[in-house]
């Protein structure tokens, strides 16, 4: 589906985490669209990567990719500040990478709970932190963390998650707070069932287990309870990032956006 909306975001810089697939690669390509050159982050094999900066400089917008591991905390804290060496600042910030382990709790080891909260959290507070200061001087910032419904409510064997997405919207409006003044909004994007690379590997491995093709694992355990029986488009979650990197968004912050079917709501 196509999504028609323009934002003009000429001069912008927007580094955007996991961002080489899924949700994150659309809004690349929606911003970049828009007039924003683009910091790209995330994994991938080279070749995929090098075609992926090429298409977003396709726009006529610089593209760049930076492939720092989030889990390592060192690594983390020097992408914004790389992005900044190599692109010249940072004025919408997107921390949109996510990962993600199935466990009971009393199973759930040490090294995964670790895991996903450095990359699920501990990353979004590190880059808010190095390109803070810059958004200041310039009174203007737009970040966003892409959160999750989990962050509005719970799911069996997915403690680490949910605990980072709750502290993704704690994260959000405490920055939201600190920057009302100076210029910088701060939302969280809540999507659903968005069916990106994380989330068809979920509805495959559920499949494998029940012995269910894909389409009946997705009908019976992940669109069952959803009032649209369908998955949220990535062009979709992309629009709503776009509108909130807008000057129109400017009095909207420390928000937590559903974008979900209304599956909250059941």
């Amino acid at each position: 589906m196509a999504v028609d909306i323009s934002v003009p975001l000429q001069g912008r810089i927007a580094l955007i985490t996991g961002s080489t697939s899924g949700m994150g690669l659309e809004t690349a390509r929606v911003l970049a669209r828009n007039g924003a050159s683009i910091a790209l982050h995330g994994l991938g094999e080279p070749a995929e990567i090098a075609a992926i900066a090429k298409e977003i400089g396709n726009f006529g917008v610089e593209a760049r990719h930076f492939g720092h591991d989030l889990s390592v905390h060192d690594e983390a804290a020097r992408l914004v500040p790389d992005v900044i060496t190599a692109m010249g600042r940072v004025d919408i910030l997107i921390n949109n990478a996510g990962i993600q382990h199935v466990s009971d709790v009393q199973d759930f080891p040490d090294a995964e709970w670790h895991r996903l909260i450095a990359v699920n959290l501990t990353a979004a507070f590190v880059a808010i932190r190095a390109a803070w200061p810059g958004m200041r001087e310039r009174r203007w910032g737009r970040i966003i963390n892409t959160a999750s419904t989990l962050a509005m409510t719970a799911e069996p064997r997915k403690a680490a998650y949910v605990s980072a997405k709750h502290g993704i919207l704690g994260l959000t409006r405490e920055v939201a707070l600190e920057g009302a003044e100076p210029g910088i909004t701060c939302n969280a994007i809540c999507p659903g069932w968005v069916l990106t690379p994380l989330v068809r590997r979920q509805v495959e491995a559920k499949a494998a287990t029940l012995g269910l093709s894909f389409d009946e694992t997705a009908r019976q355990h992940f669109l069952r309870d959803l009032p649209t029986k369908r998955f949220v488009e990535t062009e979709e979650i992309a629009a709503a990032m776009l509108f909130l990197c807008s000057d129109a968004a400017r009095s909207i912050t420390g928000v937590a956006l559903p974008v979900d079917g209304a599956s909250i709501v059941v």
